[in-house]
């Protein structure tokens, strides 16, 4: 004989919300507001439902694990992970061991719903969100997770509207800082090679930066010297290449990343020009390579290290139920033979 008795599915229904919601009210989480727990519970009273004990301990207990979901990007290997990531994935492998929780890494796909099949399946505890392809659509995804009352926290850009809590690098103070140094070693027609669309937000950040510190001494970023390019060393190999096509004079380049920059410089190289000398070179990011390649690369780093441990307990303190905020973290110059500097 079929089971007639109410489900939290029917009360879901009823309510227009997710399953997962309604068991969070039902417990009083915070994650929760009161106007659609007391919605939610008058609905329980009315079905007359009663809460599952057993199945309702079960969901609460802890899998000890996070879910860190890694963004699939074009790379000049098999990889297909931005070596940046892969420095963050050995700091937040490293945070996540010393709080006693294990690590569960996988590939975002964009067809996969993350919060059922992580987290609803008690597989993780919360996810952490490296990189996002198209920032409209990865805003979407947040949206929906947020709905659903997942524990989650990404890296990349932080903007007061964006879902949920984000850990960030200052873009803007990096892309600042880099506009700057140039500008102080006597370069000023300074290419940069990055999309600056609003599907590329930090990219868009370091420019705007960027232009800042050229603004301060009284220069315009000429339209001809900004080229779109991706994080890849094909593109910012390309980018140097058209420049050089079209004829643009230029003493130095900005890429908005430390790839699209190694590309660039060997661009360089093969036009016969001297880096640090003919023209400098900025990258952004301080990859492992970026110190090891020839000559070495003047950037601007992240601190991985520190990005790591902050990406876990903040995810924790959100697990836990408490509130967290979006956190900008500060970059530093480090200056190598790219820019001139002794090696």
């Amino acid at each position: 004989m079929k089971d007639s008795r109410p489900t939290s599915l029917d009360i879901a229904y009823r309510a227009g919300v997710s399953q997962s919601t309604v068991s969070r009210a039902l417990r009083d989480s915070p994650l929760v507001s009161l106007e659609t727990r007391e919605k939610i519970k008058a609905i329980a009273r009315e079905l007359n439902y009663k809460v599952d004990k057993a199945a309702s301990n079960l969901r609460a207990k802890s899998s000890r694990t996070l879910a860190l979901l890694i963004r699939e990007d074009p790379t000049t290997d098999e990889s297909h992970i931005n070596p940046f990531f892969l420095s963050m994935l050995g700091s937040i492998t490293r945070a996540t061991a010393a709080k006693g929780y294990d690590l569960l890494v996988s590939f975002q796909q964009q067809s996969e719903d993350w919060h059922r099949d992580f987290e609803d399946s008690h597989r993780a505890d919360g996810l952490i969100l490296l990189g996002y392809g198209a920032y409209d659509s990865y805003v979407e995804r947040l949206r929906h997770l947020l709905n659903a009352g997942a524990h989650f926290i990404c890296w990349g850009a932080v903007h007061p509207d964006q879902p949920g809590c984000s850990i960030g690098c200052d873009n803007e103070e990096g892309g600042y800082l880099a506009g700057k140094h140039l500008v102080s070693i006597g370069r000023t027609r300074i290419a940069f090679l990055g999309d600056t669309s609003a599907n590329s937000p930090e990219f868009s950040a370091r420019y705007r930066g960027f232009c800042k510190a050229l603004a301060e001494t009284g220069i315009n970023h000429a339209p001809e010297l900004l080229v779109a390019a991706e994080t890849i060393e094909t593109l910012g190999y390309e980018a140097v290449q058209n420049l050089q096509a079209a004829g643009v004079a230029f003493d130095a380049v900005f890429a908005a990343s430390d790839l699209i920059a190694i590309g660039a410089l060997r661009a360089l190289q093969k036009a016969g020009k001297t880096v640090g000398r003919d023209v400098s070179v900025v990258g952004f990011d301080d990859i492992q390579s970026a110190a090891y390649i020839t000559p070495s690369l003047t950037t601007i780093r992240q601190d991985t290290n520190l990005a790591g441990t902050m990406l876990v307990d903040n995810l924790l303190r959100i697990v836990a139920g408490e509130a967290v905020a979006s956190t900008l973290m500060p970059p530093k110059l480090i200056v190598r033979e790219s820019c001139g500097a002794g090696g």
